[in-house]
């Protein structure tokens, strides 16, 4: 039977966030001893010279406004004179540790630009700008206390998604590489209505395999300030791509909606003119599709997957009341037992990465069986 992952409410549903839909704050939890020997086998888990808490030692900072003077709720941080070069010198280590092979030849090639601090959102990132000297390009990273839900949703990313993840852990930090694009809201704000219709139809084409995608591998929270919009020249056009950029809604919420970017309000422009560029059967094809991507990325990366599949399956991310609310409420949506059988958000997960795994290989005449 042709399999679909659809809400009772099919894709022409506009439905803004309400209060209810989302918790109001998602607490941080630990990294487990399993999580913890996982992210090492697979080369995630490195010393390194600077620790989050020590960031949190500057002594003041100012303001940083965009362009058109609004506050953008980051700030940027000085510290005190004896410990700013230490700090700096660590923070060039990072850089060449997360981007290069960890040596100290390029450090004296390196200036720390700024070190700004967000103070919106769950994580509380610090904000690095690293520039060469030689030649002025510069660069960001990202970090942040560590939490097991991101790392979760990193790695599934990084497995998942057509987008390579590059971050390290130690003990509770965690340092992420920048992930370059137009952020959302701004692209939807200042960007969107000046597209042309070619470029629309093509942006509706991301937006449904991007919904598809989130909904799949469970990564909730996809407002417009938490993706960046992918600008890629081609020979004859501009090619879109949506990427995340915010993973700490990994499996935790228990309304199957929260994974569907489509019901969030921030996005209502976007679903909008999804509908009026593209007719049902096309929206149903471009979900297939990235349903069969999915599925192919899975079992290519099977083994690295079911490892990482039972550090959350014995791993506490969520509450019993949110994991039994989603895995009755997915089970509502496809009628498979496995769901209502799972125990916690790994199995949940593993439940949906198989769902689509078997059906792809179901409807796929050219699968070897």
């Amino acid at each position: 039977m042709l399999f679909t992952i659809i809400l009772q409410e099919n894709f022409s549903t506009i439905v803004g966030m309400d209060k209810k839909l989302m918790s109001k704050k998602k607490p941080a939890y630990p990294i487990t001893e399993q999580l913890s020997n996982y992210l090492t086998e697979h080369s995630r888990n490195i010393k390194i010279p600077i620790y989050y808490d020590d960031l949190l030692r500057f002594q003041g900072a100012i303001e940083i406004y965009d362009k058109y003077g609004n506050d953008t709720l980051w700030v940027s941080t000085y510290f005190a004179e004896h410990e700013r070069e230490e700090i700096e010198l660590s923070l060039k280590k990072m850089y060449t540790i997360l981007h290069a092979d960890g040596s100290d030849s390029i450090l004296q090639y390196l200036n720390i630009d700024a070190i700004d601090f967000c103070t919106f959102g769950n994580t509380k990132p610090f904000r690095i700008k690293v520039r060469n000297i030689l030649n002025d390009n510069y660069i960001y990273l990202y970090i942040k206390k560590a939490d097991a839900s991101r790392i979760y949703g990193l790695e599934l990313e990084h497995l998942l998604s057509p987008n390579h993840i590059n971050f390290l852990v130690h003990k509770d930090t965690l340092i992420e590489e920048h992930i370059s694009g137009i952020p959302g809201d701004t692209f939807i704000a200042e960007e969107l209505d000046k597209c042309s219709e070619q470029d629309k139809r093509a942006i509706a084409k991301e937006f449904v395999k991007f919904n598809e995608r989130c909904f799949v591998r469970l990564l909730g929270d996809m407002r417009s300030y938490n993706y960046v919009m992918v600008l890629t020249n081609d020979f004859d056009r501009i090619q879109y791509r949506i990427r995340a950029i915010d993973f700490d809604q990994q499996n935790f919420e228990g309304n199957p909606k929260v994974y569907k970017p489509q019901f969030l309000k921030e996005n209502n422009k976007l679903v909008e003119m999804t509908l009026s560029m593209l007719q049902e059967e096309s929206i149903e094809q471009y979900k297939n599709e990235e349903r069969s991507l999915l599925a192919k990325r899975a079992t290519s990366e099977h083994e690295r997957l079911n490892e990482l599949l039972n550090c959350m399956k014995n791993d506490t991310i969520s509450s019993l009341e949110k994991i039994k609310e989603l895995s009755q409420g997915l089970y509502k949506i496809t009628n498979d037992v496995n769901f209502k059988k799972s125990k916690n958000m790994g199995q949940i997960l593993e439940s949906a990465l198989q769902f689509i795994i078997r059906n792809y290989k179901n409807i796929n005449p050219y699968i070897i069986k």
